[in-house]
């Protein structure tokens, strides 16, 4: 069995503490020497556990973070290898909580319904993808080194964001893919010109440029970035009561679906479905078995080195020339 077969199981990987006399919460995100990146199973731990705090009454704060130098660098894709590959028999269930033994049938590959079904999942919010959009108290984020991929979903719905200044807000799936299950919202906080950059270009942007966007609440050295988030935890936490926190994101909810938050991810979902029928022009990197056989990060890398320094997507790459 390959290392990478052998995952932790959820709980080591999203852990989760509240203080009931603060009423501030924290989810951690702990697997860093993997980029803090969730497994399915995590993904659904998040969910539910953010679902938890929602109904706690000893929480009205709560905050993301990652353990190591980075938030974090997306999903586990290697994870997903067999989705993409060859295999015709590949079954999708798990990903639905539904077991391998249990009697349902998956839809076949070739079929529109076997990805559709699960990149249009990445609408609901207990799929781990959108969580945050229905927790009705604060949510921080906070943000150091990367914050890619499902990292940067998070970034997408979360309240507040609080970020050291070396972060780096991307997404490499603009590379390999095209697009991300939060591109409504990421054009709706970041703006829709510097957005229409992020995913044209491909490139990630600092943590200067995201809050220059008004993207980022506050933007402080690494050695600052926990006191600065516990201010503004604090902060939240000893302001208005519960119950008008909630009345807020209430009103702070509908605003986002006149705006078509939703809508957005429905949206990209069917957008998603569609990424068997794309054609390459040449040469431009995706994720088949022969991205998966050579290995995903050596294929990223690869890749990333065709872009200008300041361009690149791994701190390695942009410091060489």
């Amino acid at each position: 069995m390959h290392k990478d077969d052998i995952r932790p199981p959820p709980e080591e990987i999203i852990l989760y503490e509240k203080d009931p006399k603060t009423k501030i919460a924290t989810i951690t995100l702990s697997r860093p020497d993997q980029l803090n990146a969730p497994t399915i199973a995590a993904r659904l731990r998040y969910a539910k556990l953010i679902h938890r705090a929602n109904v706690d009454d000893e929480v009205k704060v709560l905050v993301i973070r990652g353990v190591g130098n980075n938030l974090g660098g997306g999903a586990d894709l290697a994870e997903q290898a067999d989705m993409l590959g060859d295999n015709p028999d590949f079954s999708l269930l798990h990903e639905f909580e539904i077991g391998a033994d249990e009697d349902v049938k998956y839809p076949p590959k070739g079929s529109y319904r076997y990805l559709a079904q699960l990149t249009q999942l990445y609408a609901n919010s207990n799929f781990g993808c959108r969580s945050l959009q229905d927790f009705k108290k604060i949510s921080i984020l906070e943000v150091k080194g990367y914050c890619y991929g499902w990292h940067f979903y998070q970034a997408a719905d979360a309240d507040m964001i609080i970020s050291s200044d070396d972060a780096l807000f991307g997404h490499p799936s603009f590379r390999y893919v095209g697009w991300g299950p939060r591109m409504w919202q990421w054009a709706e906080t970041m703006g829709l010109r510097k957005f229409m950059e992020m995913v044209f270009t491909g490139r990630p942007f600092t943590a200067r440029e995201m809050y220059d966007c008004n993207f980022v609440n506050s933007v402080v050295p690494r050695d600052k970035l926990e006191a600065e988030v516990a201010k503004y935890a604090n902060a939240c936490a000893i302001n208005r009561p519960t119950d008008t926190v909630y009345m807020l994101k209430t009103l702070f909810e509908t605003f986002k679906q006149q705006k078509g938050e939703y809508m957005g991810s429905v949206l990209t979902g069917w957008l998603e479905s569609m990424l068997p029928v794309v054609k390459n022009d040449g040469g431009e990197l995706k994720l088949d078995d022969e991205t998966f056989d050579k290995g995903v990060n050596n294929a990223v890398k690869d890749n990333d080195d065709l872009y200008p320094a300041d361009w690149r997507l791994s701190k390695s790459g942009r410091r060489k020339p």
